[in-house]
């Protein structure tokens, strides 16, 4: 009642803001009531919307550079649009800087360019007024927007051509936690992009940045502060050409809380499970006490796939206490979704003189139901003109119900009727919880105002549970040239993890950080802020602990087993009547020491850089930062008191200096240059001796605990040009090179098993184009004066050199190659239409990403395994409709075309047209599309 009540009494300044001499907009110009906070930019045509209870006020526009003007007595009307219209004058004078009490808005496209432009490094980024207007549902897909950036697996990033172990990313200032067992990463797909402000790229090292980072530093910021109250809330449906309204979908039984992205408790260990011992089958009282405690559940339940829903609700809150500014953000996201793809999967022992030896032949049916809720609640508090707290939060449950049925033929026992069908499945369910929290302040103190304190604390919570992730093989006999009806699959019963097994995992970590930073602006030529030396000193501190454990357990037969029971089909073969010794089955433990694990991991950091405007067109900035890190990792095997392994652990003190300088040529015109050195250190998981079999890949992973930390030189160059305040063209070029690089390679020991090494050395060297342009300037005519262009591109090239004379190496590890998941080339390109009177909205965006390498093979036994290019279209129209509601709809994977991974049968690093026929995985994710609703109160 009380907002609807103060819409109805509002009203709005409106106009334009012009240079008086060229009659062009002042891109960027504050229009604010003077003395407060209530404040409008000015967009790229120069127009504004000052939205106002009715009053009267006086009014303030201001621009660096430019005499600011005054209006008093500017009446507004409820209900209306007042009028008022400005030009303003360049000044010059001796400037003298003008101070406005405002709310800045860092979100919009201006505000992200004029930041890349004042930027002390090289940096790259997007603003929420980009992402807003494509269909891009998570940060995973906004940040592929971006130049130099691709995306694996849909959730984690490359950064010129680094995959996602060599790129820190922080969220609001604060290193980001990692839900992932196997790889050191932020997850991209689990931040809805509404709440995201702007992600920012940073590619050269300085002081205040993590030493930590080889392709970039990632910083993504939520949104945190408002000018008005407002509500809103999104609803939308998206149905996926491959399921959506199609019979066929598998599932699992779902528990009654999966909905909300965790499971009740109904997949948990049995307490008679958590009681056997590794090695030992069941004797007769454990097998009674396991029997009917565990679900026989082995078959997904199959039925028609429903659309895809996603929901939203946003409020923005400003308030006043006292003399103290209050903004409030929350956000609450949910989505609920189905994806369901059939894949070719293929696998070769050899290629000898143009023949294949098969391995297998398989086609895999893949299906996801996925679960994400998602809640922001961020305040700002501006205590006044100096001093800032914010309180930033940010939680994530996201659960996935995965069922892969895998058919086809096994060819390690022959070809024709010797080959072996198969018939397998994998019912497997996971939950993430994900928290994210940090306090932070920034004072300005002093009596002059140059000195700024900043501070932050903050906890991160991740867990994941992978509760009764369920694993068979069943196979018969090939008959393909016999009318005979085909022999029953018999279900598999062994003790490796591939076979009649359940497995359990729970990772628990926990991240406590502070930092802080003094600042103190020195004078210069003049008083200009832009013109004053800065001095900065702060620290970096954070402790991190993991702890990890998994149990896997095997159905096998007991002693004097009853045959008759191994023909029983996978639906009814382990019954609860079926488990029991001497002559039924019995559970099995295989778990191995080593597989758990606790880590711990402190760092301490410490810097002092400058800032120093030589001159007008001159300016130098860097500094050197020292990190201490101790990591440590004791798993079962090195707990024992008859342990013969030692824990891992590696104490590392590394000076990482930097430089940055940039060249002004004029207003527009600038260049960048920047050196630093950082560092990449091995992962909890990376070191941890601990063997996982995944199904989806059909490889085992293996840490290595003699991993060292890698130390990467780099060194940017670039070229920026800004024709207005909303629009760039930059052209740069970047080098890399490391020592003890780490990389994923192949070993095999039966199995193909895939494992971290130290590469002697690596380089990584390429150039990024990227431009921002709008036909507002360009043309006379109103309806192509509305459209917007970005486009960006990069070119890559990476070497690694191994170590060959290592044992493990020589005669067989693959070197003198690309990175792995590093493209040659990426290509982006947007087109925008936005006409604000009618209140469309149309983009069409483009992205392709070159070959790239997503397994590495060896000299004699595995091929590499490389992606090759896919072209995506994506299109999007948003409708407004009177001032509150908005449609949506729109198509990405327009092109629908294959995902294909092929192998290197002749190991020359591309994949010719004969490797074509050698399928890793073939598959189309199908077109996906969308209607929706967004309501604005």
């Amino acid at each position: 009642m009380i907002s609807t009540l103060t819409r109805g009494q509002q009203g709005a300044i409106v106009g334009k803001v012009l240079d008086k001499k060229t009659g062009e907009a002042v891109i960027g110009t504050t229009v604010v009531v003077a003395g407060t906070t209530q404040a409008a930019p000015v967009d790229v045509a120069g127009n504004y919307e000052l939205k106002l209870p009715a009053g009267t006020y006086n009014i303030l526009m201001t621009y660096l550079g430019y005499k600011p003007m005054n209006f008093a007595g500017v009446v507004v009307t409820a209900g209306q649009k007042t009028t008022l219209n400005g030009t303003l004058e360049e000044n010059t004078t001796e400037l003298k800087e003008v101070t406005v009490t405002g709310q800045k808005q860092t979100g919009t496209e201006v505000a992200l360019i004029q930041d890349l432009r004042k930027s002390e490094v090289v940096v790259s980024g997007m603003s929420n007024d980009q992402i807003v207007k494509t269909l891009d549902r998570d940060a995973a897909e906004v940040v592929k927007r971006i130049p130099g950036v691709t995306v694996q697996n849909n959730n984690f990033i490359v950064i010129r051509g680094l995959a996602e172990r060599y790129n820190t990313v922080l969220l609001n200032d604060a290193l980001t936690p990692s839900a992932e067992v196997d790889t050191r990463s932020f997850s991209f797909d689990i931040l809805p992009s509404s709440v995201i402000d702007r992600v920012l790229i940073f590619k050269s090292g300085s002081p205040e940045l993590p030493g930590e980072f080889g392709g970039g530093v990632v910083k993504v910021y939520t949104k945190n502060s408002v000018l008005d109250n407002s509500t809103s809330l999104s609803v939308s449906g998206w149905a996926r050409s491959t399921n959506t309204f199609k019979g066929g979908y598998l599932s699992t039984n779902h528990s009654k809380t999966d909905f909300l992205g965790f499971d009740s408790g109904q997949r948990d260990m049995p307490s008679a499970v958590t009681a056997l011992s590794p090695g030992k089958p069941t004797d007769a009282a454990q097998a009674e006490a396991v029997r009917g405690s565990l679900r026989n559940e082995f078959l997904p339940s199959v039925g028609t796939s429903r659309p895809d829903l996603r929901f939203s609700l946003g409020l923005n809150r400003r308030f006043d206490i006292g003399r103290a500014y209050v903004s409030n953000v929350t956000s609450i996201s949910y989505s609920s979704t189905q994806e369901q793809y059939t894949s070719e999967r293929q696998r070769f022992n050899e290629y000898r003189a143009g023949i294949l030896d098969p391995k297998f032949s398989y086609t895999d049916t893949r299906s996801v139901s996925a679960v994400r809720l998602g809640i922001i609640h961020n305040y700002q508090v501006r205590l006044n003109d100096h001093n800032r707290l914010e309180l930033r939060n940010f939680f994530n449950q996201y659960g996935t119900d995965e069922v892969v049925n895998r058919q086809g033929l096994n060819f390690e026992n022959g070809t024709g009727e010797d080959a072996q069908q198969r018939n397998d499945y994998a019912l497997h369910y996971q939950s993430r919880s994900i928290y994210s929290g940090q306090l932070g302040g920034t004072h300005e103190v002093g009596a002059a105002g140059r000195s700024t304190i900043t501070w932050a604390t903050g906890y991160n919570h991740v867990s994941r549970d992978e509760p009764d992730y369920r694993q068979n093989q069943q196979t018969r006999y090939n008959r393909p040239d016999t009318d005979e009806s085909p022999n029953p699959f018999v279900v598999s019963v062994d003790v490796v993890p591939q076979t009649s097994s359940r497995f359990y995992s729970k990772l628990g970590e926990d991240t406590y950080m502070a930092s802080g930073q003094f600042e103190q602006r020195l004078p210069g030529r003049d008083t200009l802020s832009a013109n004053l030396y800065k001095l900065r000193a702060g620290f970096y501190a954070e402790e991190k602990r993991r702890s990890y454990t998994s149990r896997y357990f095997n159905y096998t037969r007991s002693a004097r087993f009853n045959q008759a029971l191994a023909a029983l089909p996978l639906s009814s073969i382990f019954d609860e009547a079926n488990i029991y010794p001497n002559g039924g089955f019995v559970i099995r433990e295989g778990t191995l020491p080593q597989d758990r694990y606790t880590g711990e991991n402190r760092l301490v950091a410490g810097y002092l850089s400058a800032v120093a405007p030589l001159s007008d067109k001159f300016n130098l900035s860097g500094g050197v930062r020292v990190e201490y890190n101790r990591k440590q990792l004791a798993s079962g095997e090195t707990e024992s008191a008859t342990a013969t392994k030692k824990p891992y652990e590696e104490i590392r003190t590394f000076v990482l200096p930097s430089l940055n300088a940039t060249y002004t040529f004029n207003e527009r015109h600038l260049l960048r240059a920047g050196s630093s050195v950082s560092v990449n250190r091995p992962e909890f998981r990376e070191i941890a001796d601990y063997t996982y079999y995944d199904f989806n890949t059909n490889f085992f992973v293996q840490g290595n605990d003699s991993l060292l930390t890698a130390r990467i030189y780099n060194a940017d160059l670039r070229y920026e040009f800004y024709p207005t305040r909303s629009e760039m063209l930059s052209v740069g070029v970047f080098y890399k090179h490391f020592t003890d690089a780490i990389e994923q390679v192949t070993r095999s020991n039966g199995n193909v098993t895939l494992t971290y090494q130290n590469a002697d050395r690596a380089y990584d060297v390429g150039v990024e184009v990227e431009a921002r342009k709008s036909l507002a300037t360009v043309v006379d005519n109103a309806f192509w004066q509305r459209f917007s262009f970005v486009v960006n591109a990069s070119l890559i090239r990476s070497r690694v050199q191994l170590d060959t004379a290592l044992a493990q190496n020589k005669d067989f590890a693959l070197t003198n190659r690309p990175l792995q998941g590093q493209s040659p080339y990426v290509v982006n390109f947007g087109t925008f239409y936005q006409d604000d009177d009618r209140r469309w909205q149309v983009s069409a965006q483009y992205n392709v990403v070159g070959p790239r390498i997503t397994f590495v093979g060896d000299q004699r036994q595995n091929f590499s395994v490389f992606e090759l290019p896919r072209h995506v279209v994506d299109l999007a129209v948003t409708k407004g409709f009177g001032p509150h509601l908005e449609v949506r709809a729109g198509v990405q994977n327009l092109l629908n075309q294959y995902v294909r991974q092929y192998y290197d049968l002749d190991r020359n690093g591309k994949i010719a047209d004969f490797e074509q026929q050698a399928v890793y995985a073939r598959y189309r994710r199908g077109q996906y599309s969308t209607l929706g609703l967004t309501y604005r109160f």
